[in-house]
């Protein structure tokens, strides 16, 4: 097994990420196969086990406690998240983590992160009328958290606003970062930035929620053609394996064979050479049937509307890929005045663009498409719904 060093923690690369857990036809998570996964990760020296508040409506955490409480504490690293990215009327930090701690039965998480700090709920964690903030340094004084971070579906803006507010008090951030977001998501940008100011990169979504996991015919046979001896999930895995600051990447297993598998990758580093990171990032922009939006912003200067037209097609470049609602919570925290149905039209933009984007109907389309995607408001309160049976 890899590991990094993490003030003065050994922590393997690879973490299990509990977010997928195996399901029973009934949809009950299967808490014998979990065992038997957990029980493989931790013979091959896997120590790092991700879990949060929401996972499988509350039993993730109520899970991994019990079948972890086997191994002793010492053994393993456990981490979770408070759910201030779910809309709420209130929030109650205390509440929650003295029922995390419960659920999962222990008296401290080794990591404990703020859920999604994203443009709608960076506004709660940094409201202090609920002072999550205060809460959890606290509660990291009080031994019971170890280490404090955060997660971010945010944009690069939202990261370091809430960086530039408390960046000194947090340890690590957890971003989505696969070869294809390594420019569909500007996850690049967000690396070096946190890279720059010091602050160790936990990786989610590695392998795109398995859509990276399998590829088409032609660009199977071509990443084959390289090395025969790795599976195609490999391949992203050692994408990372070749960013330095990366320091723990989570993999949401559903099987023992995905376990299996992402072990081996982990057991030695191989990095890519230039040659095969080229090739890899070839097949990224072949994935994404893009608008070919560049950002020069020109189309910006004279909208009528002061629309964020290449953040608004970047944002609908994500869901073309997959319509998923992580990609529109930056949508739905803009005013009404800001979001793509404010666009009137005008054709401005289309006649400066030098790309010769159609503005105007790809905004259209962008927002007829966004219909088709369940809001974060109505998930939240369906995960509510669910947290209370």
């Amino acid at each position: 097994m890899i590991y990094s060093e993490f003030q003065g923690e050994k922590l393997s690369l690879l973490g299990f990420g509990t977010m997928r857990l195996p399901l029973l036809p009934d949809g009950e998570i299967d808490e014998a196969q979990v065992e038997e996964m957990v029980r493989f990760a931790l013979d091959h020296g896997v120590n790092y086990f991700d879990t949060a508040y929401p996972y499988h409506s509350g039993m993730s955490e109520r899970v991994m406690g019990r079948v972890l409480k086997k191994y002793p504490r010492d053994t393993f690293y456990l981490a979770t998240k408070y759910p201030g990215h779910q809309i709420s009327d209130t929030y109650d930090p205390a509440a929650v983590f003295e029922e995390q701690l419960e659920k999962c039965g222990v008296d401290h998480f080794d990591f404990y992160l703020l859920h999604n700090v994203y443009e709608n709920s960076i506004k709660t964690y940094m409201d202090p009328k609920w002072g999550i903030l205060d809460y959890f340094k606290e509660q990291k004084r009080l031994g019971r958290i170890r280490h404090l971070g955060f997660s971010t579906h945010g944009s690069l803006d939202t990261m370091e606003e809430f960086l530039n507010y408390c960046g000194e008090d947090m340890e690590f951030c957890q971003i989505q970062l696969n070869y294809l977001d390594w420019t569909l998501q500007d996850a690049k940008a967000k690396y070096e930035m946190l890279t720059k100011r010091g602050i160790p990169v936990w990786v989610m979504e590695p392998v795109r929620g398995g859509k990276l996991a399998s590829l088409n015919g032609p660009m199977e046979e071509k990443l084959k053609g390289m090395r025969p001896e790795e599976s195609i999930p490999a391949w992203g895995f050692r994408f990372l394996q070749g960013l330095p600051n990366v320091k723990m990447v989570l993999s949401g297993m559903s099987n023992m064979a995905q376990m299996e598998d992402n072990v081996g990758t982990f057991d030695v580093r191989k990095t890519l050479s230039e040659e095969e990171e080229s090739a890899l990032l070839g097949i990224a922009e072949g994935l994404k049937n893009s608008i070919p939006c560049t950002g020069c912003r020109y189309c910006c200067d004279g909208c009528p509307m002061e629309l964020n037209i290449p953040m608004l097609l970047a944002t609908y470049n994500e869901i073309r890929y997959a319509p998923v609602t992580n990609s529109i919570m930056r949508i739905e925290a803009l005013p009404e005045d800001k979001k793509p149905t404010a666009c009137i039209g005008c054709g401005q933009c289309t006649e400066i663009c030098p790309q010769h984007i159609d503005v105007p109907t790809e905004l259209k389309n962008f927002a007829e498409a966004l219909t088709k995607i369940p809001s974060w408001a109505e998930i939240c309160r369906q995960r509510a719904e669910a947290q209370k049976k």
